[in-house]
């Protein structure tokens, strides 16, 4: 039986995304040729580029196969990919709040996304490196984004709505003091790229799949005819809707709804 919680044989291994800003190479890497952070000038890539990126990486370490490839929201993208472009690597999936593709046409959304970006003083074209970044832009762009996802669920004990304002903005500005803007425009271009639903025969290994019944931007209602095109590709696929009142944030509020049939999950997978 596989020994889940036994790290001396099995373990994690978390990376981060190409085009991020948390370590890997992005927009605000150097640029040799100039000397200076890529910024806008980044090269274009795909979901295909990031996994790939990651699968050498695992090479170089000596790892030949994953147990599963588990991720939730947009960098569950990576599940998918990971099923479709290295489909002999890994042996289950677990894709949590996610789509096989891009739902809310991310690339129609890019010239209002840098349009927000530009309002910010220190925005200077998109060369806001020198004056540190454009933190009043970003915060209000997470502060949307935090509410899309039922933040807010988890602050209905507050009691006023000032209270409960006043701990999103501090999310929302610590997220933003972070996060590079740049990098956010080229991950949303990889979304608007991303498809893998005309590839789901590709995929050999065993996928679980978890959707949530009031997250807004992968509703389980999505489920349906998701599981209906896998099971038509032949993909040995189980799908889980969660009942929650956090939206988006259901799986990490509430894993005991999840995790007990994703260790079962695991349990199932035909390993060597």
């Amino acid at each position: 039986m596989l020994e889940l919680r036994n790290t001396d044989r099995y373990c994690i291994v978390s990376s981060n995304s190409l085009g991020s800003c948390y370590g890997s190479t992005g927009p605000a890497s150097i640029n040799p040729a100039s000397d200076k952070p890529y910024g806008a000038e980044f090269p274009e890539f795909r979901y295909e580029d990031i996994v790939s990126a990651q699968h050498m990486m695992l090479r170089s370490m000596g790892v030949d196969g994953l147990i599963a490839v588990a991720g939730s929201s947009i960098g569950a993208f990576q599940v998918f990919q990971w099923a479709v472009t290295f489909p002999d690597f890994v042996a289950g999936l677990i894709a949590l709040d996610t789509a096989p593709k891009d739902t809310f046409d991310s690339a129609a959304g890019i010239p209002g996304l840098i349009e927000a970006l530009s309002s910010d003083p220190n925005w200077n074209g998109g060369d806001y490196y020198s004056k540190g970044s454009v933190e009043t832009a970003l915060t209000k762009l997470r502060i949307n984004t935090l509410k899309s996802y039922g933040f807010e669920e988890k602050l209905t004990d507050m009691a006023t709505q000032d209270a409960r304002d006043a701990i999103v903005f501090e999310v929302a500005r610590d997220w933003a003091r972070e996060f590079d803007a740049h990098s956010l425009v080229a991950l949303q271009r990889a979304w608007g790229k991303y498809n893998v639903e005309n590839d789901f025969h590709k995929i050999r290994a065993k996928l679980f799949y978890v959707l949530c019944d009031t997250d807004e931007w992968f509703p389980a209602s999505d489920g349906e005819a998701v599981m209906s095109k896998l099971t038509q590709a032949g993909v040995d696929a189980t799908f889980l809707e969660v009942k929650s009142r956090h939206g988006h944030y259901a799986t990490t509020e509430e894993p005991e709804k999840w995790v007990p049939d994703a260790e079962h999950f695991l349990r199932q997978l035909d390993l060597p």
